[in-house]
């Protein structure tokens, strides 16, 4: 069967894809079942089954190492999946409402989140914690990602704007405008170029 056709095997609709960036071989999914399916390249049916949000899984990611998910939910928790136990190692509460997108630190048991609440946070899993609110978009933040060196964040948001943020000085290095709600995000793995796709406003004449 085709990729779309495995990911049909969610009990509704699919939310969130990710593919692991370590192997480039394992997809997770989360969807309106509220579940967590990871699939292997080639296999006909998913590998794992993950369980625990009670609300629609809006947001997904891998660690660096393949090794744990963090999936956020229309409910604003946050859940972490160990995938060699294949159970739930952590729960994140935070964000008051959808979680919109998840991103590990490639370097630190850290992850970075986004929320419809227009904040973005920076968690500690070693402390189970949220270490860092970052403040001042003015609608949710749909797309966050760390630098490849891990120095900085960026945010992009429904209010069209990009923010880049200092980690180490919690504080925003420049902020870019766009014409849209900004849908995705991201960094050139070796060189200082950043991609943003955002959705055009149309407007009648």
């Amino acid at each position: 069967p085709s990729i779309a056709e495995e990911f049909a095997a969610h009990n509704g609709d699919v939310h969130c894809v990710h593919v692991g960036r370590n192997s480039c071989k394992v997809i997770a999914t989360g969807g309106s079942d509220r579940k967590v399916n990871v699939w292997a390249l080639g296999k006909p049916n998913a590998v794992l089954s993950l369980t625990g949000h009670t609300s629609p899984v809006t947001s997904i990611c891998f660690d660096g190492q393949e090794e744990v998910i963090v999936g956020g939910s229309s409910s604003g928790t946050i859940k972490l999946w160990d995938l060699d136990q294949g159970k739930a190692i952590r729960t994140l509460l935070g964000h008051r409402t959808d979680c919109l997108s998840v991103d590990f630190h490639p370097y630190g048991a850290f992850f970075a989140s986004g929320s419809l609440d227009t904040n973005l946070k920076i968690w500690d899993i070693r402390r189970k914690a949220c270490i860092q609110t970052y403040k001042g978009h003015l609608q949710g933040v749909t797309a966050v990602r760390f630098s490849p060196d891990g120095k900085w964040i960026v945010s992009g948001s429904e209010d069209g704007q990009v923010k880049l943020w200092d980690l180490t000085a919690g504080k925003i290095l420049c902020e870019y405008e766009h014409e849209g709600p900004i849908t995705s995000l991201d960094f050139h793995p070796s060189e200082l170029v950043m991609v943003t796709i955002w959705m055009m406003r149309y407007r009648r004449k």
